[in-house]
C-alpha cells in the first residue's frame, strides 16, 4: 500500500456575496488547495482570503483554471480553439499568482476544473494547450492531472511536473474518465464507502468502475469537491482512515 498520499480540494469557489463550502474547515483537513482564478468562480477578496487561510495552515496551493462560465459553474463546455484555451488559462493563472503575491503566498501547481478538466482529459489538443500555458508561465509549475488521461501524458511529454489525482466523491468508466455528472454513479456521498475504495486502489492499484473490471491508475493525491454538501465529513473520514492504515498524508508538493 502507498504509504504517503497528497489529499486536495477545490476551494475559493464563492464570489461577492455569493458562499459556496465551508473552506475553513476543509483547509484545516486536505493538503493541497485548488483555487479558482475568477473563471468559474471566485473574486479577488476571495481568492486573497483563500491564500491566507492556505498558508497559514501549510496548505500546497494550485491554480484551479476553467471556463468563464459563472452561471454553469464552469462544468459546460464553452466552444475555444486551442490557443484560446491556452490564454484563458495562461490568465487566470496569472490572476491567482498576482494576489498570491499579496497574501504572501505561492502558487505552485494547476489543476484544470470542471469541463475543461473533463474535455482535456480525452482531447490531447485541449490537454496541449492547458500545458502550454503552465510551461509558459512557469517550467517549475506542476500539473495536476486526472490519473490515466490526455492530461498526464501532455504534461509528461513536455517535461512538465505533474502529479496523479484519483477522486474519491466520484464514479469512474473503464476508459479512466469520471461518470457524466447526471449519470447514476457518478456521485458517491457515503464517506466509509469512498474510504474502503481508496484503501483499494491504494492495496492494489486498481480503481473500481461502473462498467467493467477495475483500472490501474496511479494515485499521488485525492480529491473531494468542497462543493459538495459532505465535503467535510468525506475528506475528515478519508484523512482518518487513511492515517489509521500508517499512510502519510501529505501535500505532494512538500518536502
Amino acid at each position: 500500500m502507498a504509504r504517503r498520499i497528497d489529499l486536495n480540494s477545490d476551494l475559493g469557489e464563492s464570489f461577492g456575496p455569493w458562499s459556496m463550502g465551508d473552506d475553513a474547515t476543509m483547509l484545516s483537513i486536505v493538503t493541497s488547495a485548488n483555487i479558482a482564478c475568477g473563471g468559474h468562480a471566485s473574486d479577488p477578496e476571495t481568492m486573497f482570503q483563500t491564500l491566507v487561510s492556505a498558508r497559514e495552515n501549510g496548505v500546497s496551493i494550485g491554480a484551479h483554471p476553467g471556463y468563464n462560465d459563472r452561471e454553469g459553474f464552469g462544468r459546460r463546455v464553452i466552444p475555444m480553439a486551442p490557443a484560446e484555451i491556452t490564454r484563458l488559462v495562461a490568465a487566470q493563472i496569472g490572476a491567482l499568482q498576482g494576489v498570491a503575491a499579496l497574501a504572501g503566498a505561492r502558487v505552485s501547481y494547476v489543476k484544470a476544473h470542471g469541463a475543461l478538466a473533463n474535455l482535456s482529459a480525452r482531447d490531447r489538443k485541449v490537454a496541449d494547450a492547458i500545458v502550454r500555458a503552465v510551461a509558459a508561465i512557469d517550467p517549475s509549475l506542476a500539473v495536476l492531472a486526472i490519473s490515466g488521461t490526455q492530461t498526464e501524458q501532455a504534461a509528461r511529454a513536455a517535461g512538465q511536473p505533474v502529479f496523479s489525482e484519483v477522486f474519491a466523491d466520484r464514479g469512474y468508466l473503464s476508459t479512466g474518465e469520471l461518470v457524466p455528472r447526471g449519470q447514476e454513479g457518478a456521485m458517491i456521498h457515503d464517506a466509509e464507502f469512498a474510504a474502503d475504495r481508496l484503501l483499494e486502489l491504494l492495496e492494489t492499484g486498481h480503481m473500481p468502475v461502473i462498467d467493467g473490471a477495475p483500472i490501474a491508475l496511479d494515485a499521488h493525491s485525492i480529491c473531494v469537491h468542497g462543493d459538495s454538501p459532505g465535503a467535510v465529513v468525506m475528506a475528515s473520514t478519508i484523512r482518518t482512515r487513511l492515517e489509521a492504515q500508517g499512510v502519510e498524508v501529505k501535500g505532494f508538493l512538500t518536502p
